[in-house]
């Protein structure tokens, strides 16, 4: 083995020790492109063809397989809070009138600033609605389950 040969070993088991360590799908593709130039350089391959190739089959690599990884590694991907709420059902404690600018909802357990999705629309105490956006911290609420 020579300092080539070396060098793209070390490079490409860096980048899976990082790869495994992150979780991340950020280094593994270096590493396939290291592997290349690695095989090339072990069959004494010119230093051009070693770096060129490392550069290819990175590149094609992270452009042909990062997408179906990232899409299947993702799959299972969970509500955030904010996500969760939409369409869930909220009891008016304080009336909802974005003309006084007023108005707080429940939601699990939890008291919320809310406003009507529209302007005319208000909500009376005690009367349920749902949630259909969040804006900043409030509850943009309707009358209707939203879809």
């Amino acid at each position: 083995m020579d300092y080539l040969d070396i060098f793209w070993l070390v490079l490409m088991i860096l980048m899976l020790v990082f790869e495994l360590a992150t979780v991340g799908l950020t280094t593994i593709w270096v590493a396939g492109g290291a592997l290349a130039a690695l095989i090339v350089a072990l069959f004494n391959g010119p230093l051009w063809l070693q770096i060129v190739l490392f550069l290819a089959v990175t590149v094609v690599l992270l452009w042909f397989t990062r997408p179906l990884a990232v899409k299947y590694l993702n799959s299972k991907k969970m509500a955030t809070n904010y996500e969760a709420t939409k369409g869930k059902e909220v009891l008016v404690l304080e009336r909802v009138d974005n003309m006084a600018e007023t108005g707080k909802v429940r939601l699990d357990g939890m008291e919320w600033t809310a406003r009507s999705v529209d302007n005319d629309i208000t909500f009376e105490e005690n009367e349920k609605a749902y949630v259909k956006d969040v804006s900043g911290v409030k509850l943009m609420i309707v009358k209707e389950r939203p879809e």
